[in-house]
């Protein structure tokens, strides 16, 4: 059994906080890099260049991170996103993992120089994973930030097991009409909590579509 932590531990604790700055401080507030996040919304809504742009920007903080393409693989439609997103210019902090399932994730995570961030897109098309396989991958990497990406059904993450992580994220971002909207454990009076426009062209076009939509009725 692990010792109490007492009164005066918590309160003057120090961790490593990332500085976030502008638009990221916005909208996540000053997190931490370690633990789940996620990222859900229906298709087509701008998950993956969203989850892209997060991840360009994370690059500031750490040396190395990695994007397992589960659901899309290695492909022309990936290298589209990839491409719009100017993800060339990282160089190698950021390496692409083609539909790599969790037992060989964990394999690679276990290596020295291993990626400190990790975006799995998606659970959707993770084989066999659990509430205990989630569970047993952050008591196995404390230390490194995973950002799932989800489908969602009903305003919800879809499969089941993406409502668990959901509960379990310090982030959690809804995407829907290319904007990210925030619930935050990190927000602060300096910022954390405002929606994220991922493509401005994108969001205008489809949220005055719902306008005249509402307004024809």
């Amino acid at each position: 059994m692990a010792r109490a932590l007492s009164n005066k531990n918590m309160c003057d604790a120090k961790f490593q906080v990332a500085d976030f700055s502008g638009e990221w401080l916005a909208t996540i507030g000053k997190p931490e890099l370690r633990g789940a996040w996620i990222i859900f919304g229906e298709s087509g809504s701008g998950k993956t260049h969203f989850a892209l742009q997060l991840l360009a920007y994370l690059t500031r903080f750490v040396d190395k991170v990695a994007y397992d393409t589960i659901e899309q693989g290695y492909s022309l439609s990936f290298q589209y996103s990839w491409n719009d997103a100017n993800m060339g210019e990282l160089g190698n902090k950021v390496v692409i993992l083609d539909k790599e399932q969790i037992p060989e994730l964990r394999e690679r995570l276990r290596k020295r120089k291993s990626p400190q961030v990790v975006v799995i897109d998606s659970i959707t098309a993770l084989v066999g994973f659990t509430r205990t396989t989630f569970t047993s991958l952050m008591a196995e990497f404390p230390n490194k930030l995973f950002i799932f990406i989800a489908h969602e059904e009903g305003g919800k993450p879809y499969p089941a097991v993406a409502k668990h992580v959901r509960k379990l994220s310090e982030v959690k971002l809804r995407v829907e009409g290319f904007k990210a909207f925030p619930t935050t454990r990190f927000a602060t009076s300096e910022g954390g909590g405002e929606e994220f426009v991922i493509w401005p062209e994108g969001a205008a076009k489809y949220y005055a579509q719902i306008i005249d939509k509402e307004t024809n009725q």
